[in-house]
């Protein structure tokens, strides 16, 4: 969708719904890959896996490939931001121009996820999906590496305008 496109990644609660909604806001194309992308599928085939429960729905959250790889090759946008979070996205970071991976200290999570109602992801009365949460932070293990990292227990604007900034001194 874009002559340039950025992944907006980062754990579970760093706030990337808000930044793709704030990005849309301004004006641009913003991609919420966790609805317009994702499904439940095999993390070795890509397969749709559609009964899949419980904690395996993390390790099975993917998005698919063709439909990145299209949106990516459209150059009718100047930029677009693909925001959200996928078990499989070695298989389409290479599309992009640049990663930022958006940070949090525990307390910040925590904060957030306490503020989730419990029909989502780790909300509230959710305790395994929020140990899974917690255990992902501290591990990085699902986290892209070498993205920018952007400190994102900063105010909604301001996390934005630092990627609006760093986009622009990134050469493609």
């Amino acid at each position: 969708m874009g002559r340039r496109n950025f992944l907006i990644e980062g754990g579970s609660a760093t706030g990337k719904t808000s930044v793709c909604e704030e990005l849309a806001r301004r004006g641009y194309r913003a991609i919420h890959g966790d609805r317009e992308l994702a499904y439940q599928g095999d993390p070795k085939t890509g397969a749709p896996t559609p009964d899949v429960t419980g904690l395996a729905v993390h390790d099975h959250h993917l998005w698919r490939v063709d439909q990145v790889k299209e949106l990516v090759a459209d150059q009718r946008d100047a930029v677009t931001f693909f925001c959200g979070g996928s078990r499989n996205f070695t298989e389409f970071i290479d599309l992009f121009d640049g990663v930022f991976v958006l940070e949090v200290d525990a307390e910040t999570l925590t904060s957030r996820l306490d503020n989730r109602r419990d029909d989502e992801w780790g909300g509230q009365g959710r305790q395994m999906e929020r140990d899974l949460i917690l255990q992902l932070h501290r591990t990085k293990a699902d986290i892209p590496r070498g993205g920018i990292a952007i400190d994102a227990t900063a105010p909604l604007a301001n996390v934005v305008d630092e990627i609006l900034t760093l986009i622009a001194s990134i050469e493609t």
